[in-house]
């Protein structure tokens, strides 16, 4: 029976979990990139959205004013 190779065991071990970390490090690169282009648009549409909740916000204010 064969003797196993621990070394070689630990070694692609070690490989694999560098690899995962690189590909890990290139999606949080890709992912930051990508946020910082779009960081413009993201805040204008928050502001929009928070201007439109607001005014529905008052409208169905008023409503139940002049209901009571």
């Amino acid at each position: 029976m064969a003797k196993p190779n621990y070394k070689f065991a630990k070694r692609q071990k070690e490989l694999a979990k560098k690899k995962k970390k690189e590909e890990k490090r290139q999606r949080k690169l890709a992912k930051a990139q990508g946020l910082g282009q779009s960081t413009e648009y993201d805040e204008t549409d928050e502001a929009v959205d928070s201007d439109s909740d607001n005014a529905v916000t008052g409208e169905v204010e008023a409503d139940k004013d002049t209901a009571s």
